[in-house]
């Protein structure tokens, strides 16, 4: 890393819920954010539901949301690397971002060393034990010819479904589940096994929804980055250390 230069880490914006007036306030709280790491940022990791629902058609992407585009590509035109990971939320996300807008599109896990520290990204979603429906439906979602068949469908008529779904979505119309459940945290429990095989010193996520910095087994470190509807956390790794902080 540069020296003075920053890693920055941030999840589950889920901009679209729960009505157009109030993601349009998170979003410009969130470009608020971007300009303020970005004098000592020299990568930024965005970790996934950073909208709550996306797919690119071939010549149709949706609408809105057109300020947070334009500042990252302003950014990534400035020398700062984006990484854009998919979640469970827009999971339909092609090659649009990253000729557009320049950023590096991650599927699933991104493994990386940085000043001697050896780092787990993902977005979170269907590792662990547990959550078994979600994980069938994940296969199914990301099956090509799911993807084709949705694609098939006239645009307002396939994105009026996935809005549909997304208003009901449970962070758009309750409080999430604010509680750490001891002994049945499946990231953590997922963290401890990956490190029996492969050490590393921050395994970072997002998609629990809940700011979370814990030891694990090896000495290393679970975090979670928590999301932007209530907590407006995120993560900096400043060449030696990784602090979870909130943006006020």
């Amino acid at each position: 890393m540069k020296e003075g230069k920053n890693l920055y880490f941030a999840s589950d914006f889920h901009l679209g819920i729960p009505d157009y007036e109030t993601s349009l306030v998170r979003e410009k709280k969130i470009i608020d954010w971007l300009e303020y790491v970005a004098p000592n940022a020299e990568k930024i990791f965005l970790m996934g539901d950073i909208f709550d629902f996306w797919y690119e058609y071939k010549k149709v992407v949706p609408k809105g949301f057109v300020r947070l585009q334009g500042k990252i590509a302003a950014l990534v035109d400035s020398g700062i690397e984006i990484y854009f990971f998919k979640g469970n939320h827009d999971m339909w996300m092609f090659n649009y971002f990253q000729q557009e807008l320049g950023v590096k599109l991650i599927s699933d896990e991104l493994e990386f060393e940085a000043n001697g520290k050896k780092f787990y990204l993902h977005h979170g979603d269907g590792l662990g034990d547990g959550d078994y429906s979600y994980k069938f439906l994940k296969r199914i979602f990301r099956n090509p010819i799911c993807i084709w068949l949705f694609g098939v469908l006239p645009n307002r008529v396939g994105l009026g479904i996935a809005h549909y779904f997304s208003s009901k979505s449970r962070l758009a119309n309750s409080a999430y589940d604010e509680t750490y459940h001891e002994g049945s945290e499946w990231l953590l429990q997922f963290c401890n096994k990956k490190i029996q095989t492969k050490a590393f010193d921050y395994m970072i996520f997002g998609h629990r929804h809940l700011p979370l910095n814990i030891n694990l087994d090896n000495g290393g470190k679970y975090i979670n980055l928590g999301e932007w509807l209530h907590h407006c956390t995120y993560a900096m790794f400043d060449g030696t250390t990784v602090t979870l902080e909130k943006f006020k």
